[in-house]
Formats: C-alpha cells, sequence, structure tokens
C-alpha cells in the first residue's frame, strides 16, 4: 500500500491557522515527505476564500496554484511524486490550457505527476467564479474526464459540451507517461460511477472503513459492468491524522487543531452521511499501534494508497514531526 502526505496548497483558514503555508514551508514540508520516505506530495485547489474563513479571520488566507507549485516542488525534490488532490474542474473554465500544464509538469519531472479532479467542496466558490451558470457541476466533471483523455491520448481532436468546446487541437507533446493516473475525488456514489467509467483511481476523503468497503463493491461491479479489470482501479482515501502517545492525547491534540473544525464545516457537504461515526473514528488518529490496526483495516476494504495524509496541527514545526513519527512507528508496517 502506498502512503503520501497532504500539502498545504490551499489549506491556511480551512485545515491550518493562517499565517501557515509560506512558499519557503510548502517546499519544506515536500522536502521532508521525500525524506520520511512518503510515496507523493498531494495539494488541494481553491481560487477564493470560504465564506465561514472570512467571518474567522481579517487577513485573507494564501491559496497557492497548485500546478504552478509544484513546478517549485519538483525541482527541489528528486524522487518525490506529486499529485493535485484535487484540481475543481468546475473552476477551471479552460482544459486545454490545463492539459498543456498536466503535461508540460509531466515532462520536466519525468513522469512524477497524478492528476485527481472533482467538483469541489464548497459550491459557493463556483458560484464567485462562474455565477451566471446553470450546469450541474457533476455534469462537468463528466465532460472534463472526458476532454482530458481525448486531449492526452489522441493527436488531433474536438469537444462538443455544454461546458468544455474545443476544436481542431493537436495538444503536444502529449504527457511524459503513457498513461498518466486521473483519479476522481469525492465521496458521492456519482464519483464512483466517473471513476468505473473514465478514471484510474476513487478518491474518497474522511470516510468509514465500512462505507470504504461498500464503495468499493460498487466500483468493481461497475468496472466490470464497463468492460474493465477492476484490479487496475486504485482506491486512495485522504485522512486526517494526528499520532499519540495515548489516545486520548491524540485526540484532546486533535480537538484543538485547525482541521477539526474544518471537518465540522464538510458535515453538510463532503462528509455528510457519515452516520454516528466521530471525526475520531474514522480518522487516522490515535496511538501508533491504533493507526497500523486502522490502516490494515482499510487495505483490507480494499485500499490500495493512502493518499493525502493531513496531519492535524497548528504549526509547520509540529507537522513535520508528525509526519516523521507516521513514517518511522506506523508506515513500515502497513506498506
Amino acid at each position: 500500500m502506498r502512503v503520501s502526505a497532504g500539502l498545504p496548497t490551499g489549506m491556511e483558514g480551512l485545515t491550518y491557522p493562517i499565517p501557515f503555508s509560506d512558499p519557503e514551508n510548502v517546499i519544506r514540508i515536500a522536502q521532508a515527505a521525500e525524506k520520511f520516505g512518503y510515496d507523493s506530495v498531494w495539494g488541494n485547489d481553491h481560487m477564493t476564500t470560504q465564506n465561514y474563513v472570512r467571518a474567522e479571520y481579517p487577513v485573507p488566507p494564501r491559496f497557492w496554484e497548485p500546478l504552478v507549485t509544484y513546478a517549485f516542488v519538483l525541482s527541489n525534490t528528486t524522487t518525490l511524486k506529486v499529485g493535485t488532490g484535487v484540481l475543481v474542474l468546475p473552476m477551471r473554465r479552460d482544459i486545454v490550457v490545463m492539459a498543456k500544464q498536466i503535461a508540460t509538469l509531466d515532462h520536466f519531472s519525468k513522469g512524477r505527476l497524478e492528476v485527481g479532479v472533482g467538483i469541489g467542496a464548497y459550491r459557493e466558490e463556483f458560484k464567485a467564479l462562474q455565477p451566471d451558470s446553470k450546469l450541474d457541476r457533476g455534469d462537468i466533471v463528466d465532460e472534463g474526464l472526458q476532454a482530458l483523455r481525448k486531449l492526452f491520448t489522441e493527436r488531433v481532436c474536438s469537444f462538443d459540451g455544454r461546458f468544455y468546446r474545443f476544436h481542431d487541437v493537436e495538444l503536444w507533446p502529449k504527457p511524459y507517461q503513457k498513461h498518466i493516473p486521473i483519479y476522481v475525488g469525492g465521496n458521492n456514489a456519482n464519483n464512483i460511477r466517473r471513476t468505473a467509467m473514465w478514471a484510474d483511481g476513487w478518491l474518497p476523503a474522511g470516510i468509514h472503513v465500512d462505507r470504504v468497503r461498500e464503495g468499493v463493491r460498487s466500483l468493481h461491479a461497475m468496472a466490470a459492468q464497463a468492460g474493465r479489470d477492476p484490479r487496475t482501479i486504485e482506491v486512495c482515501p485522504q485522512f486526517v491524522v494526528h499520532v499519540g502517545k495515548t489516545h486520548d492525547g491524540a485526540v484532546a491534540r486533535f480537538r484543538q487543531s485547525q482541521m477539526s473544525k474544518h471537518l465540522i464545516s464538510l458535515s453538510k457537504s463532503t462528509l455528510k452521511g457519515q452516520g454516528s461515526a466521530t471525526h475520531e473514528d474514522i480518522n487516522l488518529i490515535g496511538t501508533p499501534s491504533e493507526l497500523v490496526d486502522k490502516a490494515n483495516a482499510f487495505r483490507e476494504a480494499g485500499v490500495t494508497h493512502l493518499l493525502g495524509l493531513y496531519f492535524a496541527v497548528n504549526t509547520v514545526d509540529e507537522l513535520v514531526d508528525q509526519m516523521q513519527m507516521f513514517a518511522e512507528e506506523v508506515m513500515p508496517k502497513v506498506k
């Protein structure tokens, strides 16, 4: 099982305090991930400040554009891969430009790029960028997945959708990798369907092991119905992590973090439908032995990649310490 770390490209004010994500700190975190043996780092995608963050902080957060950020991260690392967790397609109107950026990064990094896409956690961001759009964000993602594959595989291609349209485009060079991995983010059943039809992996977030197991069963059934080998599709959930000497200590520290507030903010959108399970139950919060047991339970449920583990901390120093503890005390027993 692969293990990767989250990178705070768009997380100030959401999961971490302001200030947190200085450019130097983003590079430091990526280099620490490489040093500690993580497979990759995954950053998220925000274009404008969320309403609840504006209400809490007088100073706006710094949301770094992930693809541009990765140009610096890749030039300051040697083996670490990078992934987008996720690029929000409804906020990215020109998919040809985005495909060109992806192909360029893939070449300059010699294939160290993976791509996650999705609808985005906050509808308010979409309405801010596309105030007159009558389209459903899910329909835009459906179009985007198909358009990206055409751009990456066909020498000359055209696409005539409701949101994405282009004609007679020769995108060259194609990505460095013969088949660049594309993952679909989101817990909703529609994202399992999208994965089965068009993608290489399913990327849910903060999802209980029982729901992972159910999702994997659905994913495999849909993939087989579509004529695909289910074993070729990755299952790559994101989780919040805090490693503690005691269970109660880990839970207490998590609840003091900005990350805890963020999960509460998502309880009516991305994370709805969790039932009575708490965030502490679902995520990797506890002692090293508890985290090993949880991670192995996810593996048994069908998880192939613990993708973008986000550490519940309020300082960069603590984040790096947590990354090291997880790498030394948990990772060897789950990889």
